[in-house]
């Protein structure tokens, strides 16, 4: 039987889904999924403390899941983690099916 992936590979991958399995992480990732979103839509939707959003942004963000760019006074976050993307776009697929 021949092996999908390297021990690292595995490894890397049980870090990003610990890291991502954070409920409210989780949420947030799937929001910015939906569309560009920022901290402050972010903490709108949750209706949650900005420096709540914001530490689990940073979390994300250490780990290379999400980055994000200015646009004007905005800071838009997205996903950048193929593998986390692939995960979160699942979980969009299921909401519809059901």
């Amino acid at each position: 039987m021949e092996k999908c992936c390297s021990v690292e590979e595995l490894e890397d991958f049980a870090h990003k889904l610990k890291v991502c399995g954070h409920p409210l992480r989780l949420q947030i990732l799937l929001l910015i999924e939906r569309e560009d979103a920022c901290v402050s839509d972010l903490w709108k939707c949750l209706e949650l403390p900005q420096p709540v959003i914001s530490q689990h942004l940073a979390v994300l963000k250490d780990r290379n899941i999400v980055e994000s760019e200015t646009d004007g006074n905005r800071r838009i976050y997205k996903i950048i983690d193929p593998f986390v993307q692939k995960i979160i776009q699942g979980f969009e697929v299921d909401e519809m099916d059901n």
